[in-house]
C-alpha cells in the first residue's frame, strides 16, 4: 500500500492543527510522549517535530508533507513547495507577527536606534536581513526560549513572536517595529509532489484543510418568506454565489437558504425577520468548498 509521510507540529499549534484535521476527515490520537501518531488513513502515517526544523526534514524526504510556520520555512531557507496558506494560530485565526521590542523606559525608538547594540532572538537568519534591509549593524544572539527575559541585562532588543502582545506588555516591553508577518503553511517535498499519487493525495488533503479551516467561520441560515417578501429579503443576504430559492407546498411561500460568515448573524437575522423572514435556523457546518 502506497504510504503519505505527514509531519505534525509539537508545541502551541498542536492541539489547533490537530482539531482543524480532524474537522478536516483525518483523525490524529498520540500516546504521551510519542511522536508518532496514528491516524484513522491506513495510507498517512504522521510524525511530530518542533515548527522551527520541519521545514528541513520535509527538503531532505524525511516527510513528504508537513504543517508548519511560513516563518521557519523563511529561517532556514528551505527549498520546498509551499501548497497552501491557512491562517490560524495558538488562540486566533489571525497572523502572527515577529516583532522588535525594547524595554518600556527605554529611549530605543526605531530600529536604527540599535546601531552596535545585542539583539536576542530564535530568528536569526531573518531578524539579520531585516537588519541588512535598514541599514544597522547589530550582534543577533540566538535565544533558546525565554526571550522576553533577556531584556535589559542580557540583550538590549529582542525579536519575538506574539499573537495580541499581552505577554510582551506583561513584561514591560514596547513593540517599536514589526520584522514579518507569518501564517501557518501546508509544505510538501518537491520529489514527493511529482509523484502522481502523492500529488492527489497531498492535494486533497490541502483542499480538505482549506474548506474546514474556512467553515470555522461560516453557518447556514435557513428561512422561510411569503413570496411577496422574497425580494426584500433576498436583498439582506450576502452570500458564496446566490441564495438557494426554493418553492414550499403552500404556493404563497418560499424557502430560502444561504451560506454566511458567523460574525454578521447577530445583526443580520433582525434585518431578516423585519424583512419578512420566519422560522429562520443558523446551523454550522464542517467543511466550505468553493
Amino acid at each position: 500500500m502506497p504510504e503519505l509521510k505527514i509531519g505534525l507540529p509539537k508545541g502551541s499549534l498542536q492541539e489547533s492543527t490537530f482539531n482543524l484535521m480532524q474537522n478536516a476527515g483525518w483523525e490524529f490520537s498520540i500516546r504521551s510522549r510519542s511522536y508518532y501518531p496514528t491516524c484513522n488513513d491506513p495510507e498517512i502515517s504522521a510524525m511530530m517535530a518542533r515548527p522551527q526544523e520541519m521545514s528541513r526534514y520535509v527538503e531532505r524526504g524525511v516527510m513528504d508533507m508537513a504543517v508548519t510556520g511560513l516563518d521557519w520555512v523563511e529561517e532556514n531557507n528551505s527549498d520546498v513547495e509551499v501548497l497552501a496558506r491557512l491562517v490560524y494560530a495558538k488562540a486566533s485565526r489571525k497572523p502572527v507577527r515577529w516583532v522588535l521590542a525594547v524595554p518600556e523606559d527605554s529611549d530605543f525608538q526605531s530600529v536604527k536606534d540599535l546601531e552596535g547594540k545585542v539583539i536576542s532572538t530564535e530568528l536569526v537568519d531573518v531578524v539579520k536581513r531585516y537588519l541588512k534591509k535598514n541599514g544597522v549593524n547589530a550582534e543577533v544572539e540566538f535565544s533558546h526560549g525565554a526571550t522576553e527575559v533577556k531584556v535589559p541585562h542580557l540583550a538590549d532588543a529582542i525579536v519575538d513572536v506574539t499573537e495580541t502582545g499581552s505577554s510582551l506588555r506583561a513584561n514591560r516591553l514596547r513593540i517599536i517595529d514589526t520584522v514579518q508577518e507569518s501564517v501557518t503553511v501546508i509544505v510538501a517535498n518537491k520529489a514527493a509532489y511529482r509523484d502522481s499519487w502523492k500529488k492527489a493525495k497531498i492535494d486533497a488533503i490541502v483542499m480538505m484543510l482549506k474548506g474546514a479551516l474556512d467553515a470555522k467561520e461560516k453557518v447556514l441560515l435557513k428561512l422561510n418568506v411569503a413570496n411577496k417578501n422574497l425580494e426584500e429579503v433576498i436583498k439582506k443576504l450576502p452570500s458564496l454565489h446566490a441564495p438557494t430559492v426554493n418553492k414550499l407546498a403552500d404556493p404563497e411561500w418560499t424557502a430560502v437558504e444561504t451560506i454566511v460568515d458567523e460574525s454578521v448573524v447577530r445583526t443580520l437575522l433582525p434585518q431578516l425577520k423585519d424583512a419578512g423572514g420566519e422560522g429562520i435556523i443558523e446551523l454550522p457546518l464542517n467543511k466550505v468548498i468553493p
